[in-house]
């Protein structure tokens, strides 16, 4: 059976199974907010062969990405998720059960945050794609912004990078030759397939900022990649940073696989690793990354300057100064 088949309202009976009967079926979700909230909104979009495609990802998987893309943004704000909306894009030939999937996956990282889908809108389209606008909720005096980084301020990651680029090279390189155990090779794919939001990062960071009397917080997401939060950060608040490179936390399979250089390219400039990059007082950070365990690591400090600098403590290569031309950018890669 094809979406063509049961038209535009057939379909909207199978997919409002998915959401909540007390709040679908207006023109529109109203969603409660607490008082003294925010409300946080952000929307994503994956479209077909750019973000996703039959080779490295099914419906299903497609569908926890892009639920867990949006989760992420919320988590970069310091939101927790309230809901979200669904904009679909389909051929007439696309078959129901891969559309069906697509919110069985969605449905499968959304229940693990509690976080109901609401509502959204369902078009033809040449080509298949998927957005996304999530809505959360956030304390004003806890919102998490890129332009309120400091001089001085440590630069905290909340995990390895460069899994998912991994992970992307296996699915594109099934035969691909490498000595790596099957545990890592599976460790890999999930970390591209199925990413996780770091939501649970924000619980620990609200009691860290309450005990140092942190009163703005800096970060965002690294879903762009290592290199260009970094350099989002640093122009959003007008400085620069020193990142040094040993401390950039890498997936322990990458020792048995990749060189010490391109391990760092993946991490700096893969992308879709939705961790969160945070930059906090130095005792404030020492005690997240102790807390959070794991790979989370400071990896550099902010600076007066108007350059980010990548050193080697060892010296092994020269310094280089990021810049955004070499990671992803829409329409220019």
């Amino acid at each position: 059976m094809q979406v063509k088949e049961i038209g535009e309202q057939g379909l909207l009976k199978i997919l409002q199974r998915f959401c909540p009967p007390d709040i679908i079926g207006d023109d529109g979700a109203v969603l409660p907010i607490a008082a003294e909230k925010s409300l946080v909104v952000t929307t994503d979009v994956l479209v077909d062969n750019i973000h996703f495609s039959e080779t490295t990802t099914s419906p299903s998987d497609v569908g926890w990405r892009s639920a867990a893309a949006n989760l992420s943004d919320l988590a970069a704000m310091g939101a927790s998720p309230l809901g979200i909306t669904v904009g679909l894009g389909l051929p007439g030939d696309t078959a129901v059960d891969w559309v069906e999937k697509l919110y069985q996956g969605m449905t499968q990282c959304l229940e693990k945050y509690n976080t109901p889908i609401v509502g959204g809108d369902i078009v033809r389209s040449p080509v298949i794609s998927v957005a996304i606008t999530a809505f959360g909720q956030v304390s004003p005096e806890l919102t998490i912004r890129r332009h309120q980084a400091r001089v001085g301020d440590e630069i905290v990651v909340t995990g390895c990078h460069g899994a998912s680029r991994g992970g992307l090279e296996l699915l594109l390189n099934p035969d691909l030759k490498t000595n790596l155990s099957p545990t890592d090779k599976e460790g890999l794919i999930k970390a591209h397939q199925r990413p996780k939001p770091r939501l649970d990062v924000l619980p620990i960071l609200w009691k860290i900022v309450d005990s140092y009397s942190i009163l703005d917080i800096c970060g965002m997401d690294t879903s762009d990649g290592l290199a260009d939060a970094i350099l989002q950060v640093c122009h959003s608040s007008q400085v620069g940073a020193v990142i040094e490179a040993t401390r950039v936390p890498l997936h322990q399979a990458f020792k048995n696989w990749l060189t010490p250089e391109l391990a760092l390219n993946y991490a700096l400039y893969g992308g879709e690793d939705f961790e969160l990059l945070l930059c906090l007082p130095k005792e404030a950070s020492r005690e997240l990354v102790s807390k959070l365990g794991d790979s989370a690591a400071i990896i550099g400090t902010i600076t007066d300057s108007d350059r980010v600098v990548l050193q080697d403590k060892y010296k092994e290569t020269p310094d280089q100064v990021l810049n955004l031309s070499r990671g992803f950018q829409h329409f220019t890669n």
